[in-house]
């Protein structure tokens, strides 16, 4: 299916709670997704998210192109997730980890739980600006232990990416990006600063969270998510709504405020540019796995 973007949003709307579209693949893959068409472009610059648990091989292997796919493990993942790519890359990511995959002009990939592996993450995938859809692909593998931890009354706060609360990660993507994965009580609020030209997307993986922003606590349950157009020194808090801790995340990326069309794994400026990018892929130009 092709969906052809125009972007419209309204800087100073945050957006109301929105669910996850239950997703099943087979045995071995369940979850909930999350597409850019439900936030009306507020979920710039990411296209999609999909939260899920992976048990068994899914997806074989598959192509992208103008578009980085993401895998961000949650620390509760069991066992190791294989990856492979026509980069010349064949490692297992170990729970906790990130691996970023820019396809750019066009990459092969694939991910598969190693025997008796429980999987649990997200899948993100992140658009391009026109200007880099046409580059070389390149990736990026950042490991748990090298990820700064946010740490305070009623809060532990993962920084997988990017930068919070004055710090910042060595590892940098091709495209501006943070990502925060995090647990929360209703004791304190963590708080993260959305960087000037940068929307937020943040979502509820576990127990219901309250997020505060330009005065105003919102609700999100469990499976829910909201986007916030950023505005320069944008401040958003978040804190659980029981004593128990509850589980977030947040992902925040520079806006790219172009229009893009999407056909599956790939996300182009112009149909013409899909259409020359099936017949690319087609043609074995991607390359093929290690």
């Amino acid at each position: 299916m092709t969906h052809q973007v125009a972007l419209q949003t309204d800087s100073q709307t945050a957006f109301a709670q929105v669910k996850g579209t239950p997703l099943s693949v087979g045995s071995g893959f369940t979850g909930v997704g999350f597409r850019h068409g439900q936030f009306y472009g507020a979920m710039d610059p990411l296209i999609m998210v999909d939260h899920y648990t992976m048990t068994e091989p899914t997806f074989g292997a598959h192509p992208h192109a103008g578009l980085s796919a993401v895998t961000v493990l949650f620390e509760d993942t069991h066992g190791k997730f294989n990856n492979r790519d026509s980069l010349g890359n064949d490692f297992d990511i170990n729970p906790g980890d990130l691996y970023w995959l820019n396809a750019g002009s066009g990459a092969i990939h694939d991910e598969a739980p190693r025997k008796g592996a429980s999987i649990h993450g997200l899948q993100i995938f992140v658009n391009l600006p026109a200007r880099m859809k046409h580059q070389a692909p390149n990736s990026l593998h950042v490991k748990r232990e090298d990820m700064p931890t946010l740490k305070g009354q009623g809060y532990r706060v993962r920084l997988v990416l990017g930068q919070s609360n004055g710090l910042g990660t060595d590892a940098a993507s091709v495209w501006p990006v943070t990502i925060l994965d995090g647990f929360v009580d209703q004791t304190s609020a963590f708080e993260h600063h959305i960087q000037t030209g940068f929307n937020a997307w943040i979502y509820s993986v576990e127990g219901d969270i309250e997020v505060h922003v330009r005065g105003e606590w919102l609700t999100l349950h469990q499976g829910e998510s909201s986007a916030i157009v950023g505005t320069e020194g944008e401040a958003v808090a978040i804190r659980g709504k029981s004593s128990s801790s509850s589980h977030f995340a947040v992902l925040s990326g520079e806006t790219i405020n172009e229009n893009f069309v999407q056909q599956g794994p790939f996300a182009m400026s112009t149909q013409k540019e899909i259409d020359e990018v099936i017949a690319r892929y087609n043609a074995g130009e991607f390359g093929s796995l290690v």
